[in-house]
């Protein structure tokens, strides 16, 4: 049984010049190779995604559902984040 299957697509300019330009660059033998590679990458950060999601947004998500009191405020949020910004800008 075959493990492959063959498709037509359709890239933008700019990415067709990219896939042609890792093959001629010799990155890549072939530019099924790029695209394969690429698809890799992104079912990666989809799982890298997935994990985060599962292991820490979900779980932060329930403890602070079941206990309201540790939220922070939009208020405090911005506050912090703009003593944060003024200190990072203060060093440049």
């Amino acid at each position: 049984m075959r493990s492959t299957q063959q498709l037509s697509i359709t890239l933008p300019i700019e990415m067709a010049n990219l896939v042609r330009a890792k093959v001629e660059a010799g990155e890549y033998a072939t530019e099924s190779e790029v695209i394969r590679d690429g698809l890799r990458a992104l079912a990666a950060r989809d799982r890298a995604v997935e994990s985060w999601l599962r292991h820490e947004v979900a779980p932060a998500y329930d403890a602070l559902k079941a206990n309201p009191s540790h939220a922070v405020s939009v208020r405090k949020v911005r506050a912090t984040l703009a003593a944060e910004h003024r200190k990072a800008t203060k060093k440049h």
